[in-house]
């Protein structure tokens, strides 16, 4: 196999995801960093891409010129965009217009009309786009996934996904906390906690169930005084087939770090899977014993990148959707299919599917909960 060209649009020095991505990428052994737009003040760009060791001429000031220059032979064969939110749908739409492939941070836009028209300018596009849904990565997630699909726990009746958080409780944004700072800002950020960790529990509900959410009743809540977007948000959702769920997304929730949860529960059985013990699903079929099923199982989805007995976590989950990606490139170019794991990587339909949710929230909460079509 082999190594593909990446660059990067964002997540210059002091970026967490920036970092998180380039980890993830290194560690598939699939990819070798070498050019980035890495920062919207042209300074921090240039030092950024200096730090990292990349060649002057492809550390660029911006993403317009890096997607025109990349585009030539020899260029990259896919680009990250770590950016803030409202910068995304100018990015993917410039390596679009280069024919580069593209994974993008999610939420995928700002607004839905974002989303929508860059699914537009995606349609037709011969470059393959991902959107980064990191629990989308973890195995035991697409074990679930599988179970789910193969009627082990029956039909599905309901799901509860829940993503409490707790760093946001005070004022953070005012005291200088730059990721505070701009996801708290509406021109940049679009939503509050609803686009920043809603689409992630939205995303796991449906990935998992295979199910679509029609409809939903939201409150949308900002609890943070002088705080201008949502901090916390519960919703009822409908599935289609009848299956019902409840969402719960917060970043004012005392005493919660980073805990998401989701439950699936069916006529013949459940599952549940949590992020804090992400290396187990926990299996309980009707009439028969509960269990535990971790990524060393026999039958477990098991291909990551940590061999089973090593625990799996944030970047390794991150870096299985490089994986799916570097599949997904290297099957175009050999012409042939990729595998079928690698088309679990979420695309630009879940990125707009992900808006659809914080839209119909947004408007369901300003009517008090009026049951909104998603």
């Amino acid at each position: 196999m082999r190594t593909l060209k990446l660059g990067m649009v964002g997540g210059g020095n002091g970026a967490f995801f920036g970092a998180a991505h380039r980890a993830a990428a290194a560690m598939t052994g699939r990819f070798s960093m070498v050019a980035g737009a890495l920062s919207s003040d042209p300074v921090r760009a240039r030092e950024s891409g200096h730090d990292l060791g990349l060649a002057p001429e492809r550390c660029y000031d911006d993403f317009e010129t890096m997607a025109k220059r990349e585009a030539n032979h020899g260029g990259i064969d896919l680009v990250a965009v770590v950016t803030p939110n409202h910068l995304h749908a100018p990015a993917c739409r410039a390596f679009l217009g280069a024919g580069i492939n593209i994974l993008c941070d999610k939420p995928l836009t700002a607004t839905l009309d974002e989303a929508l028209a860059l699914q537009a300018a995606a349609e037709g596009n011969p470059s393959l786009f991902g959107v980064a849904y990191t629990n989308a990565g973890f195995d035991m997630v697409r074990e679930a996934r599988a179970m789910v699909a193969a009627g082990e726990i029956g039909t599905v009746r309901l799901v509860r996904v829940v993503f409490p958080q707790e760093w946001l409780a005070t004022a953070t944004e005012a005291t200088g906390n730059k990721q505070a700072e701009w996801r708290t800002d509406p021109a940049r950020s679009g939503a509050g906690s609803l686009g920043d960790i809603g689409t992630h529990a939205f995303h796991l509900a449906e990935f998992i169930t295979g199910l679509t959410a029609t409809a939903l009743s939201a409150e949308v809540d900002t609890f943070v005084a002088g705080r201008r977007v949502d901090d916390n948000v519960t919703a009822k959702l409908r599935f289609d087939g009848g299956a019902k769920g409840l969402l719960w997304a917060s970043q004012v929730a005392i005493g919660e770090t980073n805990g998401l949860r989701i439950d699936v529960h069916g006529d013949k059985g459940s599952l549940g899977w949590t992020v804090e013990a992400a290396n187990q699903l926990a299996f309980a079929p009707l009439g028969g014993r509960r269990m535990v099923i971790d990524r060393a199982s026999h039958g477990t989805a098991f291909k990551g990148t940590m061999p089973p007995g090593h625990p799996q976590g944030f970047i390794e989950a991150l870096a299985r959707l490089y994986l799916d990606m570097a599949d997904q490139i290297d099957a175009r170019r050999d012409g042939r299919a990729p595998a079928a794991d690698a088309l679990l990587l979420p695309g630009i339909r879940d990125g707009v599917r992900g808006l659809r949710f914080v839209d119909a929230a947004l408007r369901s909460g300003a009517e008090d909960g009026r049951w909104t079509d998603i």
